[in-house]
């Protein structure tokens, strides 16, 4: 029976070798040492790999880390200027409301001012117009008195000059009657008015 591994013939003389079981000098193998072959093996793949990353892997990282780094710096300065922003709006709004505070307390002391002057012009518009009404009122009396006074004037003078005629006997003409009577009530007037006055 012949097989063939890997285009080689296999002989049944190959068989035959005699397997000599001879003890060879084995070093003692430490199995928390590798091998020195998988050493150099592992320290080339290790070396193939620092390189790899060294020249592709680290610059990448190098460069992400920086914009990475710039991108939070950016950020910082970012939310430090819109902190200022916010502070001096916060300011001038502070100051507009202190503006606005005294500007209502201005116009509430204008406002009471103006009230008060228009209170004491309508007190004297009122005591003026009533001044007014009890001048006209005494003027009305003085009038209708003085009306009044006449009409007694002539009444009187028509009694006291029938009266008179009565008295006397005799008619008295006209004009010297109205005259005595004229005459009689300008001094019980002046009488009256001395003892009123």
């Amino acid at each position: 029976m012949n097989i063939t591994l890997v285009g080689l013939p296999y002989t049944s003389a190959q068989e035959q070798e005699p397997v000599t079981e001879e003890p060879a000098e084995e070093e003692e193998h430490n199995p928390i040492l590798p091998e020195v072959d998988e050493i150099i093996v592992g320290a080339l793949a290790f070396l193939i790999v620092f390189v790899v990353l060294w020249r592709f892997a680290i610059p990448r990282l190098n460069q992400a880390m920086t914009g990475r780094t710039e991108k939070i710096q950016g950020d910082l300065e970012k939310a430090e200027t819109e902190r200022r922003e916010a502070e001096e709006l916060l300011r001038r709004y502070e100051e507009q409301l202190q503006d606005a505070r005294s500007e209502s307390g201005r116009i509430i002391e204008e406002a009471r001012k103006t009230a008060e002057q228009l209170r004491r012009d309508v007190l004297e518009r009122a005591e003026e117009e009533s001044r007014q009404i009890v001048a006209r009122a005494q003027e009305e009396i003085r009038a209708e008195r003085d009306r009044a006074f006449e009409q007694l004037r002539s009444q009187v003078g028509e009694l006291s000059v029938e009266l008179a005629s009565r008295v006397v006997g005799a008619e008295l003409d006209p004009e010297r009657q109205r005259r005595l009577v004229d005459d009689y009530i300008d001094e019980v007037s002046g009488m009256s008015n001395g003892d009123g006055g």
